[in-house]
């Protein structure tokens, strides 16, 4: 489960810098995205809990 976050999280950041160069429309959208797995993957962390 851990490699799967990681893997959203990489994809939203490129899309994310994709959009604020070259979408500047979808840009919100995805930083918004880019904000909410941030938030969701720093409370994994804070949480401690291991995924199997």
């Amino acid at each position: 489960m851990g490699n799967l976050l990681y893997i959203i999280a990489v994809i939203l950041i490129i899309g994310w810098l994709l959009g604020m160069f070259a979408f500047h429309v979808t840009g919100g959208l995805i930083h918004a995205l880019l904000v909410i797995a941030i938030i969701l993957f720093l409370i994994q962390l804070l949480s401690g809990r291991r995924g199997v």
